[in-house]
Order: C-alpha cells, then sequence, then structure tokens
C-alpha cells in the first residue's frame, strides 16, 4: 500500500498561508548544542537592486522605501561588532551609535543587512546630510546621527539563511528589530500596499523610489532581479555654461558645467559626465564652440583642468536623483538639448 505523500516541512515559516506579521513568535534559544552550525561568513557580497521603470505586479512582491544612504553590513559576533561597507572596508568606526544598538539586540551572532541613513527635518533619508555627518566625500568623522535601516538577516545564531525564502528572513528579522523603533538600528518596514499607489506617493512626498523584493527568493549576491528598484527620476531643464575637454571622450566632451537660476543671477549646479551620444555629442561640440566666451557666465571654485566657458544660451535637460546639500546635482544624466522654439524655462532655485 502507497504512503500518501508527506507535507512538506516549513519549520521557519509554520503555517504558509497566514500573515507572516501576525504570527505569535517564540523565544529562540541560541545554545541549541545539538544543532548543525554554520560557519559566520567574513563577508557576504550584497543583494543589489535591479532598476526598473514601473512597480511589478503580483502578491508575490513586497515592497519598502528606498533609502538614500550607505548600504552597510552589520557583523554581529561573539568578539565584537563589525560594520562592512558594500566594498568590503571596515567602517565600525564611522558608525559608532549603530554599532553600539547592534551589540544589544538579542543575539548571539548575526548579519543585518541594511542602509545607513541620514534623515531630514520631513523625515526623510537625506545623503547630503549622511556626507556632512562623515565630513564629506573623503572625509573621516563619524557619524553619531546616522541610522541603520536593517531590511534583511544573512546570518543568525550558528545558522546561514541566504538560502531561506525572505519572507522568513523577514520574519525572524523582526523577531529582533521590531517594527516602529527610535534606536540606531531600526527595521525597515515592509508596507502593504499597491505597488503603482505607493511608487506615485513616494514620489510625492520627495522620497527617492521604492523597492520591491520577491518574497520566495533567496539572498543572491549581485543584480539578479530578485530585488527591483523604481526611482523617482527628477526632470529639469539648466543653461551650459561650458564644458570640459576630454580626448577620450564623445566630441570630446568630458563634462557638460551647468547653472541654474537664483534671483537675477546664475549659479553653478555641477556637471554631467553621462548619457551622450556619440552623434549628439558632435552637435552639441559643434554649437559649444560658436558660443565660446573668455569668462564664466557663473562664480566657479572648482579645480578642473581643460575648461572652455560658453554664453549660456543652450538649454539641456538632465535627468537627477537629488541634490546634496551644497547645492549641486546628485547622478545627473544628460537627455539632449531643448529647442530655442520651446521656450524651457531654466530650473530657478528658491531663495
Amino acid at each position: 500500500m502507497t504512503k500518501p505523500p508527506r507535507k512538506p516541512s516549513k519549520p521557519l515559516l509554520g503555517n504558509a498561508d497566514a500573515p507572516l506579521r501576525s504570527q505569535p513568535r517564540r523565544r529562540r534559544d541560541p545554545a541549541q548544542s545539538q544543532l548543525l552550525l554554520d560557519p559566520m561568513p567574513a563577508r557576504i557580497d550584497p543583494c543589489l537592486a535591479l532598476l526598473k521603470p514601473r512597480p511589478p505586479k503580483g502578491r508575490q512582491w513586497a515592497f519598502e522605501v528606498k533609502w538614500d544612504g550607505y548600504r552597510l553590513a552589520v557583523h554581529i559576533e561573539p568578539k565584537g561588532v563589525r560594520i562592512l561597507t558594500s566594498g568590503g572596508h571596515d567602517w565600525t568606526d564611522r558608525f559608532p551609535a549603530i554599532a553600539t544598538q547592534a551589540k544589544r539586540l538579542p543575539v548571539s551572532t548575526a548579519i543585518l543587512d541594511g542602509e545607513a541613513v541620514v534623515f531630514d527635518e520631513l523625515g526623510r533619508s537625506d545623503f547630503g546630510k549622511l556626507q556632512q555627518s562623515l565630513g564629506g566625500r573623503g572625509g573621516k568623522r563619524t557619524s553619531w546621527e546616522s541610522v541603520c535601516m536593517v531590511f534583511d538577516l544573512l546570518y543568525l545564531d550558528g545558522h546561514d539563511l541566504t538560502e531561506t525564502e525572505f519572507t522568513a528572513r523577514r520574519h525572524l528579522l523582526e523577531g529582533i528589530v521590531p517594527p516602529g523603533g527610535e534606536e540606531a538600528i531600526r527595521l525597515s518596514e515592509e508596507i502593504e500596499a499597491d505597488g503603482d499607489k505607493l511608487f506615485r506617493i513616494a514620489c510625492e512626498h520627495g522620497l527617492e523610489g521604492i523597492i520591491a523584493k520577491d518574497r520566495n527568493s533567496t539572498y543572491r549576491s549581485g543584480r539578479g532581479g530578485e530585488w527591483l528598484k523604481i526611482k523617482c527620476i527628477q526632470s529639469d531643464s539648466f543653461a551650459i555654461v561650458g564644458y570640459q575637454r576630454s580626448s577620450s571622450a564623445f566630441g570630446n566632451i568630458g563634462a557638460l558645467l551647468l547653472g541654474a537660476r537664483k534671483g537675477d543671477e546664475l549659479v553653478y549646479v555641477g556637471s554631467v559626465r553621462t548619457g551622450f551620444k556619440a552623434d549628439e555629442a558632435m552637435e552639441l561640440r559643434a554649437a559649444m564652440d560658436k558660443r565660446k566666451v573668455t569668462a564664466p557666465a557663473v562664480r566657479y571654485t572648482g579645480h578642473r583642468k581643460n575648461l572652455v566657458w560658453i554664453k549660456p544660451k543652450l538649454i539641456a535637460e538632465i535627468e537627477y536623483r537629488a541634490w546634496t546639500h551644497d547645492g549641486k546635482l546628485r547622478h545627473p544624466s544628460y537627455k539632449g538639448l531643448r529647442d530655442e522654439q520651446d521656450n524651457a524655462a531654466i530650473y530657478e532655485i528658491d531663495g
């Protein structure tokens, strides 16, 4: 007589049909010596989100806010806490509040995956404020105000969780970092909402975007598509005030120097190096060379070489993610010149 098939065992999930966040949790016993233990990895390359223009559809996708900061892995070990950047650099000393809070978590060993952020007055992650707290790019300051928004759990009390599905990892993570905390380590909460609606609300509130994660996926390093990012890209028109010559770039344009209006004057708002196509770059270079001047239309205090200044008559459409604390465009990309007939208004800076 054939035995009936045995139901699959999911000890981490319990009832797979029940909502995970509402299940009561039993206290873990880290001293379960009878269980085989996995060696704790010295480092795990992070799972990266793949950029998509729109949120995915389907119940298998979980949504979170996209945080604008530095990706961190927090290693909690018997000998202490290590905080590693996505590139593997040890930044424990630069985030003392996060390290201190990690020592208080109810675990013996763990690896938390998260993002170090600094919030602005409206509660949004602000990359410029984070950079300031660390002393700027290349700075060496410690950031006491940084908060680690944790969104994944890769290792826990002797057990490697990278081959466990995302819902189970989140379930265990919520038992360690409960929702609603105000400490230096906080849970990046899952938001129960339609992806399109959540994305629209995120953009309306000035957030960087949202992240979608496949609930059934394991943790894979690299950009495999298990995690998706949908960004609130901003786009505006800026005056081209000059360019940097480069023999290795399309049209010999190494970068465009951009200006925006502030009252009755133009101010320098940074440069753009990406987005040029070969044929567009040649035409753009020809148009700029017809408008050369000896003095810049903006006050420029940088140290670039091989600069050519032009009359600010050409207007470029630029996509970007945000503004830095010192008034420069963050991650700009060139999208093309605006037609003169379009009468495009140059971006105006308030104040």
